[in-house]
């Protein structure tokens, strides 16, 4: 049996201005030794707390690609990962689009899935992006934390 290649398994991570492409995430996880992939897409839904959401804005701390890397470490030294990757929008966003997407490839697919969701878990929960919502009524609100 082949084993896990020993290159670094955090294959892609960033904040970008510009739209998020599944297949790049998608790709940059692939790995002939992972026999399950683990994907999530957060997008911009229509509504936060029954008002109606017309666009988003994201914003980073400057320390927020140095918190993404070491989220990852931490789900990397945690988890069997073969590869890993996670990229999030700053910017303004309209309804439909992709804030998020995070993707984990692992040899068995219980533990793509385990490590992908604590990849998002920790990233919304520690990563210093905030977002701020623009309501249909005009008003306005930010929330802490993606």
């Amino acid at each position: 049996m082949k084993e896990a290649a020993a290159a670094d398994p955090i294959r892609l991570l960033a904040l970008r201005e510009t739209p998020l492409s599944l297949d790049e995430v998608h790709a940059a996880v692939g790995d002939a030794y992972a026999g399950g992939t683990a994907l999530f897409v957060g997008t911009v839904r229509d509504h936060d707390g029954g008002r109606p959401v017309t666009a988003l804005e994201y914003s980073a701390h400057p320390s927020a690609e140095q918190e993404l890397r070491r989220v990852a470490e931490k789900v990397v030294a945690d988890f069997p990962v073969v590869a890993l990757a996670a990229v999030h929008r700053v910017g303004r966003l309209q309804v439909t689009d992709a804030a998020v997407i995070v993707a984990v490839s692992c040899a068995h697919r219980g533990e793509a899935f385990e490590a992908c969701r604590r990849l998002i878990d920790d990233l919304k929960h520690t990563v210093p992006i905030w977002k701020h919502q623009h309501f249909a009524d005009g008003t306005e609100e930010w929330v802490a934390s993606c």
